[in-house]
């Protein structure tokens, strides 16, 4: 598919504000089944922009504004070209133990995230046990969202899993960092997808969506046989699928603060914030380099 993805945020303060630092994470990532043709960022008050890749190899937009100003606007715009995924590989349990899948998953098979004590978890890691690793991660996309509820205002930005635990229900990010604690469990490495779906039907329905920022998991499968690269997964726990063409992913980490689409401080007082993605689904013809 093709994409045009047009983000704004805006930030109205309640009395003029100076020394504003951000950091933006909202470049569309190049990936094997994903290309960014086009991209821009503008920024009201104008700034310079700086650039660089994080530890995971996002792209970070940095700028700053040391003048006095009430209001801060974020405009971003890209072009993405998504493809599906091939079919994954289904090796053992025994080919995580390979040393070229050790390798491969690093620090993603770390405990990065805080489980709820006294074995709140010890059932749910226990009913995705299956045959292989691909089948557990595909039972853990298929009970998270049959054990709790998605509903927004549930949780917040700073939730742990234990309070998705209390509350029984939450957001795509409270479902990921669910998911990645169980399947790390395994012995799976796993990590945390930020980006956008098109959710509009692929067949009919509107071309041009709002939606908001997504989150998502990538494992790791070990690749066939004793020396099979590793391949890297993405499901999606929200919406008991994989992540296909409809998926376009900004970055990755360990967990949700490592990709946040936006983070930054200021002096000042306090900031009214609103933001929006549209997502237009486009000709893959209009693309001269599609």
């Amino acid at each position: 598919m093709l994409f045009a993805i047009h983000y704004v945020t805006e930030y109205h303060y309640s009395s003029p504000v100076t020394d504003n630092l951000n950091a933006l994470r909202v470049r569309p990532a190049t990936t094997m089944t994903q290309r960014c043709d086009e991209f821009h960022v503008r920024v009201d008050p104008e700034s310079r922009l700086g650039r660089h890749a994080d530890y995971f190899g996002t792209e970070v937009i940095e700028f700053g504004i040391s003048t006095p100003h009430s209001a801060l606007t974020i405009d971003v715009r890209a072009r993405v070209m998504t493809s599906d995924p091939p079919e994954p590989p289904d090796p053992p349990w025994e080919s995580l133990a390979l040393p070229v899948y050790d390798e491969a998953a690093g620090e993603f098979l770390l405990a990065s995230i805080v489980e709820p004590p006294n074995g709140a978890l010890d059932d749910l890691f226990a009913s995705s046990e299956r045959s292989t690793p691909l089948d557990s991660a595909t039972a853990i996309c298929e009970l998270i969202p049959e054990r709790f509820e998605y509903r927004r205002g549930a949780t917040y930005v700073g939730s742990t899993v234990a309070d998705l635990i209390g509350a029984g229900a939450g957001v795509c990010q409270d479902f990921v960092h669910l998911a990645l604690i169980l399947l790390r469990r395994h012995g799976i490495a796993a990590r945390y997808v930020s980006g956008y779906l098109f959710a509009a039907p692929q067949d009919g329905g509107d071309d041009s969506i709002e939606v908001d920022t997504h989150a998502w998991i990538e494992l790791l499968l070990p690749g066939a046989g004793d020396r099979g690269e590793p391949v890297w997964l993405g499901m999606d726990p929200t919406n008991r699928a994989r992540a296909d063409e409809r998926y376009v992913k900004i970055g990755h980490g360990r967990r949700y603060d490592d990709v946040p689409p936006i983070k930054g401080v200021y002096r000042g007082g306090r900031a009214e914030l609103s933001a929006s993605v549209v997502m237009t689904r486009l000709d893959p013809a209009t693309s001269a380099r599609a």
